[in-house]
């Protein structure tokens, strides 16, 4: 997911939302603006949901969010938002920030970004993994509280690097799980369990790639 320097829907609202029995749903993750006609041209390729950055990895709201979610709403996409929190600066603040930026018309839940934090001073390392769960959890807690629902964004290995251990951190299952394997396939047959999690809800199969002309990640909803 992150896009260097700065990086790289709840289940009942998506439900509600898509009606494709027994088909799969794809969308897109982004960390770059882009236009309504950009959009509209995922959307004629097949995207149902876009979940743009809300929050950066140096600890401040995406100037870009608040136009990525109302182009891709009037696109007639479904949206989220997720943030790459900074591991120094305190959890509900950070929440606070994000949130009151960004009106909760305009998405439906929060995706917790957990991987390598590149930005200054808000590196993952130096903690321990507990301490890092407890970090994690206290973020979505804050999100809980100003009305929205909690995912967790992370892959195999930065989950074992961050958390301690691939099966650390159960506590975290309580929410819904956003893997990322780039394997290609929009399914999840390649699944290998990541802490509490027996199933995950959204795959990232495919990143750093192009689509309409603008960078992406894909992601696969069954």
């Amino acid at each position: 997911m992150t896009k260097y320097p700065i990086r790289t829907v709840a289940t009942l609202i998506l439900l509600s939302q898509l009606c494709f029995v027994g088909m799969s749903v794809l969308g897109v993750d982004i960390s770059q603006p882009f236009s309504v006609s950009t959009f509209q041209c995922m959307k004629n390729n097949g995207v149902r949901f876009a979940i743009p950055r809300g929050y950066c990895s140096f600890g401040g709201v995406d100037s870009h969010v608040k136009e990525n979610l109302a182009n891709a709403k009037s696109a007639g996409l479904i949206t989220d938002i997720y943030m790459f929190p900074c591991r120094s600066k305190d959890p509900s603040t950070q929440v606070s920030q994000m949130m009151s930026a960004i009106s909760g018309s305009l998405y439906g839940m929060v995706w917790i970004d957990v991987e390598t934090n590149p930005s200054p001073g808000c590196s993952w390392s130096g903690h321990s993994g507990s301490s890092n769960c407890d970090y994690v959890n206290q973020i979505a807690a804050a999100i809980k509280k100003n009305g929205k629902n909690v995912g967790i964004y992370a892959s195999s290995y930065m989950w074992q690097t961050i958390m301690g251990s691939t099966g650390a951190c159960t506590s975290a299952n309580a929410h819904q799980l956003w893997y990322a394997h780039y394997d290609g396939s929009a399914s999840f047959s390649d699944y290998k369990q990541i802490g509490g999690w027996s199933k995950p809800s959204i795959k990232q199969y495919k990143g750093d790639t192009t689509l309409c002309g603008a960078g992406v990640d894909l992601n696969y909803y069954p």
